[in-house]
């Protein structure tokens, strides 16, 4: 049996090497043995989000944002993976809020609140 930090290991070594379906997969492995670690969330949701796993993504950054409601990447990768799916309306509390909390991805909300607008 893998330890967890064996699994982050290869986790992070596939996910910069660019295969993010495998890091994605082995986030998920670490997060169901860890399942409050912030850090492994985030990770997660990452690689979810950059292997367009999108639903998984969503499902992933809503528990991350659960658990650590003050986190503005939490928000962000939420607001992202929103947007990603057109979703923009949705994207963007939580986009304002990250960007807001750090003065950060004002460029994100920006796009969200137009393309939002647009579809009004």
């Amino acid at each position: 049996m893998t330890d967890t930090q064996t699994l982050l290991t290869r986790a992070r070594t596939h996910r910069d090497s660019g295969d993010q379906i495998t890091a994605a997969r082995l986030f998920a492995e670490a997060a169901e043995r860890e399942p409050d670690a912030t850090s492994i969330l985030t990770d997660l949701a990452l690689a979810q989000f950059h292997s367009a796993a999108l639903t998984a993504a969503e499902t992933t950054a809503r528990r991350l944002v659960a658990l650590a409601p003050a986190d503005a990447y939490a928000h962000v990768l939420l607001g992202r993976t929103l947007a990603r799916q057109g979703r923009h309306r949705e994207a963007v509390p939580h986009l304002r809020l990250a960007t807001t909390m750090t003065g950060e991805w004002a460029d994100l909300l920006h796009e969200s609140e137009a393309r939002a607008a647009t579809t009004a």
